[in-house]
């Protein structure tokens, strides 16, 4: 019989660092994928990214639209209850042999609750890693200690999930599976880039992935340096939307007017894995504090400027320049980082984060793991 592997994709983001995974365990002959879709997939005002599901041809097994767009953290919270609802049915039923999760965003307690109740096995993905700016640092560690299966994006993450308890033989350093999109991925040229998305990168160019900071009281305080030192800033500008956290309208609405009042600065609400990886390839750096600039950036050698409090405590590549949110201390970053000094600093570095084997390493462990009453007995 075939391995029943079921997998939960959220958002736009972890679709990107799962494709994959699911392309190769959709390929197995081993394995019956049943790939779950939930949350902001279903939301238009965020690019319906459902869509881009189905046009990479992946089977959706089942669909759970649970996002309440309130813009608040109280709907942050029902979100995850309404969640819960849809996939105890769900899960209930499909009954997989493994539940395969990824990352840090609030929307995993629900099916890593759900799986734990039904006792199925939980596989995580991109456990051990910090960011304490963000809620997600707590969301990540209760994944863990969650979970049965762990594959760690690095050997410090691998060593802090072991640290937690968890046994050796769990713990597989995998790397970063989004990082397997530079080996396998086709990506844009430059005229296809600009062909596709309808700008000129002859320009000095910045991308901006900016989210909120879900674990402050204002999730977007800290926004307000950044944008004031955009403005002061010269070159293009491109901002790519910010994730579905409380917070993120009231950002999307201040780079929409930005962008009303700047004729060389452009919103993209969901750029596609291919297209921003694109963009990686090409552009002269990134700003903001998403992990995409942690995790992603370093195959490029690409200058990044991480701002405020919500990726820190990350382990990063030397292409990373750190930032307060203060506008002057971001302005003389983003000249640091277009200097021909730091730019040679960069030559021949590596990235902390994987080399792009990510998904083999995951699928040989979850088509090869013993499914017997041991994996959910766990010791510490």
């Amino acid at each position: 019989m075939k391995r029943k592997i079921a997998v939960v994709t959220s958002s736009r983001a972890d679709y990107s660092h799962l494709y994959w995974p699911l392309h190769d365990l959709a390929a197995h002959p081993e394995v019956d994928l049943q790939l779950i879709v939930m949350g902001s997939h279903f939301a238009p005002a965020f690019g319906s990214t459902v869509r881009e599901i189905e046009n990479d041809g992946i089977p959706i097994a089942g669909r759970v639209d649970c996002l309440l767009s309130s813009d608040t953290d109280t709907g942050m919270a029902k979100t995850i209850g309404v969640a819960v609802l849809g996939l105890a049915d769900l899960l209930g039923q499909m009954r997989p042999d493994l539940l395969l999760l990824i990352a840090d965003r609030y929307e995993m307690l629900a099916p890593a609750s759900v799986g734990l109740a039904l006792r199925i096995p939980i596989a995580h993905i991109e456990g051990g890693e910090i960011s304490e700016g963000a809620i997600d640092d707590a969301v990540r560690n209760a994944l863990t200690k969650m979970s049965h299966i762990h594959f760690t994006s690095t050997h410090n993450a691998r060593e802090r999930v072991i640290a937690m308890g968890e046994e050796e033989w769990r713990v597989h350093h995998s790397g970063a599976p989004s990082l397997d999109h530079l080996r396998r991925s086709r990506l844009l040229t430059r005229g296809q880039l600009e062909a596709r998305l309808s700008v000129s990168l002859d320009q000095p160019t910045i991308l901006v992935a900016y989210h909120p900071v879900t674990i402050l009281r204002e999730t977007t305080g800290e926004a307000d340096a950044l944008f004031a030192a955009l403005d002061r800033a010269s070159g293009q500008i491109l901002f790519s939307y910010p994730n579905v956290d409380a917070g993120s309208h009231r950002l999307i609405e201040r780079a929409r007017a930005f962008a009303t009042r700047r004729q060389n600065a452009h919103v993209f609400v969901n750029l596609g894995a291919i297209a921003f990886w694109s963009l990686l390839q090409n552009v002269d750096m990134l700003a903001g504090n998403s992990s995409s600039g942690i995790m992603e950036t370093a195959s490029f050698a690409l200058p990044t400027i991480d701002i405020g409090l919500r990726q820190k405590g990350r382990e990063r590549a030397r292409n990373v320049l750190d930032a307060t949110p203060d506008a002057d201390t971001i302005l003389q970053k983003i000249g640091e980082a277009r200097s021909e000094a730091f730019r040679s600093s960069l030559t021949g570095m590596g990235n902390p984060y994987g080399d792009g084997h990510a998904s083999e390493k995951i699928v040989q462990v979850l088509t090869k793991v013993p499914l017997t009453q041991e994996l959910l007995i766990k010791r510490s």
